[in-house]
């Protein structure tokens, strides 16, 4: 009697240590995105990261990009209503690129050709900057933080110095500003992880078969982009397009998802929807392989630039390896090459069905 009881102590000082640690384990990471929704790429990704009781999401900041700022500001709000994190701050941040304009951006068109995405610009869904445009969820109750995005940033970084994962879904100009606000910010963080970049994706997609070196969230504001790659950042990794157009969203995964009850699956099985023939998993993969990163068969190190010439190449990526980089400025970046998408496919289905874990 007197072992078994010993044994049965021993085993709740080990499962209450295990637990401990693992509490105190949580990985920080602030997301910024460009959080466009109901559902989608952008939202999808967000829920991912919460979803995950391996995290600690300190604040999602938002960025022009995908949608006006406005209205990602209160797709996000609504989003985190209906699945139960209202504690969770979302912070409005840069609602222009540094440098890009509509207008010029259309000029460009004129003389190099169309753009396939062009986010908030897009013409078949434009509206104005301050318009909320449709919101099937319902409008939010809850408020955005008061503080804008840059200064959460850097002042996130300050409080956890070395701690925080800072995870890029969108434009990068949140991150620009909040480098030119304080140097010391990428330094500060763990890590960057970002969705962005193309290099020389295999596919038929005219958008990227026609202009392989093209991707939407480095190309909306370059010049952020470039700020951001050419800081002195512990660590980069990037999810490109490349690797993203592996990945496909299926009415079969989005029937899996329905099939769950919980807040997540019910927003998911509710809003999700395929749109156009290609429907990838880009941000997705990115806040996938950021908790699991097994989930990447091959990957490779790259020094990453953006074309700042306002030619033809405006915006397009630019990588050199070890041997032929720029003598100066340029960082590494991991870039991911190769996944296992079943086993991809599977983490995202039991992440969006779970239960929401509290903070």
């Amino acid at each position: 009697m007197q072992l078994g009881r010993a044994r049965l102590w021993i085993a709740a000082i080990l499962l209450t240590t295990t637990l401990t640690s693992w509490c105190q384990d949580k990985h920080k990471i602030i997301i910024d995105q460009d959080a466009a929704g109901p559902a989608g790429t952008d939202q999808q990704a967000i829920l991912l990261l919460i979803q995950s009781p391996q995290t600690e999401v300190l604040g999602i900041t938002v960025v022009t990009g995908d949608q006006w700022l406005t209205e990602e500001v209160a797709h996000t709000l609504r989003m985190l209503e209906l699945v139960g994190r209202t504690d969770i701050p979302v912070v409005p941040g840069a609602e222009y690129p540094l440098v890009r304009t509509k207008q010029g951006t259309e000029q460009w068109e004129q003389r190099f050709g169309s753009v396939a995405w062009l986010g908030a610009w897009t013409p078949r869904s434009y509206h104005a900057p301050d318009q909320l445009g449709e919101m099937p969820e319902g409008k939010p109750t809850t408020k955005p933080s008061e503080e804008d995005a840059a200064h959460f940033l850097v002042r996130m970084v300050h409080k956890y110095p070395h701690q925080v994962t800072i995870y890029e879904g969108g434009p990068m100009t949140n991150l620009a500003v909040a480098i030119s606000i304080d140097p010391e910010f990428a330094a500060l963080a763990k890590e960057l992880v970002f969705m962005g970049a193309s290099l020389n994706p295999r596919t038929d997609d005219p958008e990227f078969a026609n202009a392989p070196r093209h991707e939407f969230n480095l190309w909306f504001d370059p010049e952020a982009a470039h700020i951001v790659l050419r800081a002195p950042w512990k660590k980069m990794v990037c999810t490109t397009v490349d690797i993203s157009v592996k990945t496909r969203m299926t009415n079969e995964l989005i029937n899996r998802i329905k099939a769950a009850d919980s807040p997540v699956a019910r927003y998911i099985g509710k809003y999700a929807r395929l749109r156009g023939e290609y429907n990838y998993l880009w941000d997705e993969l990115t806040s996938a392989a950021w908790l699991d990163p097994s989930l990447i068969t091959k990957k490779e190190t790259r020094y990453m630039d953006v074309n700042l010439d306002r030619g033809a190449g405006y915006g397009d990526t630019l990588t050199w390896s070890d041997r032929d980089k720029p003598k100066r400025d340029v960082q590494p970046v991991e870039i991911q090459v190769d996944l296992d998408t079943e086993k991809f496919y599977t983490m995202l289905v039991e992440l969006l069905i779970g239960p929401t874990p509290k903070k």
